[in-house]
């Protein structure tokens, strides 16, 4: 995959942070990353790495002890999830993902409670990039497959329009079927003008459809570059895809 021009496109910058959970351990460590407008990013590593932690610390879902996060320019470093939300970000966690009691038109209502008069527009977006949550409306979130779980959560993420997407392990707990579907969405979503930040488990697949890739390791940054050449790194192939990929 080719890379967007850089230019001045630069929509987020994560530059530098250091983040954790419980006070005077840190899961970040001096952890930067840039996404520019048009790219899909994918964020690889070890399990413990700080993947997950880095996707929370940029959405303003844990406190930033030391560095940066900006958005455009602006510092959203200690802006809460809402206004992000509202500015352009949506976030899709690997768990707890969708309202279960709720049906799918519920859940898309939900996703767009900040801007309910788009609702009917941006209904017939995701639905035509999901055409099976569209034959699903009054079916209840918590009956749907894991498939289809996970496809009504990104569609929800993708009510409000968002100008970037930040993606948790999205095929997480998936047959490899179910999987492809999600990968392919994810390019879908992309090539539609959402620029995305995937972490995933399935490096080789995630580095596959990536414009450019970050792994991590131990809350730092230890490679980074084309999704291309990491996929052919040999040290990164020996250290990481070795273990973290699945066969595809």
């Amino acid at each position: 995959m080719s890379t967007p021009d850089s230019g001045d496109d630069l929509l987020i910058h994560v530059d530098n942070v250091t983040a954790g959970y419980v006070p005077g351990v840190n899961i970040l460590n001096s952890c930067s990353l840039e996404l520019r407008r048009g790219e899909l990013i994918g964020i690889i590593g070890p399990n413990g790495a700080g993947k997950s932690t880095l996707l929370k610390a940029l959405f303003g879902l844990l406190d930033i002890r030391d560095g940066q996060v900006t958005y455009k320019g602006d510092d959203i470093s200690d802006r809460p999830a809402h206004e992000l939300v509202e500015r352009g970000i949506g976030y899709v966690p690997q768990r707890d993902n969708v309202f279960p009691s709720l049906t799918v038109h519920e859940n898309l209502e939900m996703g767009c409670f900040l801007r309910p008069k788009a609702f009917a527009e941006r209904l017939d977006v995701v639905s035509e990039l999901f055409p099976r949550l569209a034959e699903r409306l009054p079916q209840r979130a918590g009956s749907l497959s894991g498939g289809e779980r996970q496809m009504l959560a990104m569609g929800r993420a993708l009510m409000m329009d968002p100008e970037v997407i930040l993606l948790d392990e999205p095929s997480a707990g998936l047959s490899p079927v179910l999987q492809d579907q999600v990968f392919i969405r994810t390019r879908e979503i992309n090539k539609a003008g959402v620029s995305v930040v995937m972490v995933e488990q399935n490096a080789r697949r995630c580095l596959q459809i990536c414009h450019r890739g970050y792994v991590l390791d131990q809350g730092t940054n230890a490679y980074s570059d084309t999704g291309r050449n990491l996929l052919h790194d040999p040290k990164v192939i020996e250290l990481y895809l070795g273990t973290l990929a699945r066969s595809t």
